[in-house]
């Protein structure tokens, strides 16, 4: 199992859900955590639960010069992003022709922008020093339409593309991108959801943060490319 330790990890998403139990699990096996989402709260929360290994930057994903900011600010405090963890994303529904034009961007921006932002502008270094991680948090719906939610599915669908495709761009450079579709996962997201299923029998983002940690300990020699996740029994 190759060691993280020390290494710089930059998580969007970190204040609540899945990304908060990514932020915990990466600074466990011993990274400093860079946490970013936009309640300072939340991600004061997070910080509390991992200590001194976590930084607080609260920053908004949909818009570029705040993504640059965030990146610049982990470079000067903590060094080089080694792995970067994309898990901002929120949950709009509803049929196709009721659906506003406000949140489709919403949607678009938090879900795919923000990863695309991220992404170009830690690659640079990532290419430079030959070395990276690269993990985005997509869905089982970029796997599986449904109805009702076209727009969050095409978001996800999106996410998983881009994913596979800079894996082939990067991997060159022994950069690993991988991308992890949960199903369904207990969080404030799923409640909001109003999807009316057993939350015990969801996984917990305990769940997916065990797959990230799974991925970033791998040797050098491979990379886990995708995980698709399902509770063992359906909510």
């Amino acid at each position: 199992m190759a060691l993280i330790e020390n290494q710089v990890a930059m998580v969007t998403g970190a204040g609540r859900g899945i990304g908060r139990a990514i932020a915990v699990e990466l600074a466990r096996l011993g990274a400093r955590v860079a946490l970013a989402a936009r309640s300072r709260s939340e991600l004061e929360e997070t910080a509390g639960r991992i200590g001194r290994a976590a930084s607080v930057m609260p920053t908004d994903v949909r818009k570029n010069d705040e993504v640059q900011r965030l990146v610049e600010q982990v470079s000067a405090a903590l060094g080089p992003v080694d792995i970067l963890v994309n898990a901002a994303g929120i949950g709009i529904f509803g049929p196709v022709v009721q659906f506003r034009d406000q949140d489709f961007e919403n949607l678009i921006d938090t879900n795919f922008r923000g990863i695309f932002y991220a992404c170009r502008l830690v690659l640079p270094s990532m290419i430079e020093r030959k070395s990276g991680h690269i993990i985005n948090i997509a869905s089982i719906a970029g796997k599986v339409g449904s109805a009702n939610r076209a727009v969050y599915c095409a978001s996800k669908f999106a996410v998983v593309g881009f994913t596979e495709s800079i894996a082939e761009e990067v991997r060159q450079y022994g950069i690993r991108a991988s991308v992890i579709c949960p199903g369904s996962t207990d969080t404030r997201f799923s409640g909001e959801s109003g999807s009316g299923k057993a939350r015990e029998r969801m996984l917990r983002p305990e769940d997916v943060a065990h797959a990230v940690g799974a991925i970033v300990t791998q040797e050098s020699n491979s990379f886990i490319s995708e995980i698709v996740m399902r509770p063992t029994q359906k909510p």
